[in-house]
């Protein structure tokens, strides 16, 4: 059996932990993280983007399953039937693609952008609407626009900071 990619389950917050036992075994990991803005600063900055979650990639034959099953502060691998699923490796590299393009994405937007800026949408339901930047919320790729609706009236929705784009005067 080749080296496959599968979804290994961490116990809460133990993410960390995690990874760097499967570093010191040489095991490769994919741990995708993006920087939070936090307001307690305290609090970590660094927040995984699948939380609970990573993707090892191992033989199972000689790594043997019940090194992952049994791994301390893990819930092992996940299975399917018993069967540990194996995640297509095309998944994986799309998935390092799309965390470096919103890491990229978030702190250009996030960085620039104030209350009361005008913000167009980019994707997503609400791909083409114009709206007005309210704040950063927690976790940094997080933001709040209000949008107008009906007479006027703003709405305030929540949005991935990687939709918008800073609308420039002219």
């Amino acid at each position: 059996m080749a080296d496959r990619w599968y979804a290994l389950h961490s116990k809460a917050n133990k993410e960390e932990i995690v990874w760097q036992q499967l570093r010191v075994q040489n095991i490769e990991t994919f741990y995708p993280c993006l920087r939070a803005q936090t307001v307690n600063p305290r609090a970590k900055e660094i927040k995984p983007y699948f939380p609970g979650y990573m993707f090892v990639r191992a033989d199972l034959e000689l790594a043997g399953l019940p090194f992952f099953q049994y791994l301390p502060h893990t819930n092992g691998l996940v299975c399917f039937g018993g069967e540990p699923a194996p995640v297509p490796a095309t998944l994986i590299d799309a998935l390092r693609q799309r965390v470096i393009e919103l890491a990229l994405a978030t702190d250009e937007v996030c960085e620039k952008l104030k209350a009361g800026d005008l913000v167009s949408i980019q994707n997503g339901p609400f791909a083409g609407y114009e709206a007005v930047f309210d704040a950063h919320l927690s976790g940094g790729e997080r933001v709040r626009v209000l949008l107008e609706f009906l007479g006027g009236r703003a709405i305030p929705v929540n949005l991935s900071a990687a939709l918008l784009e800073q609308k420039t005067y002219v």
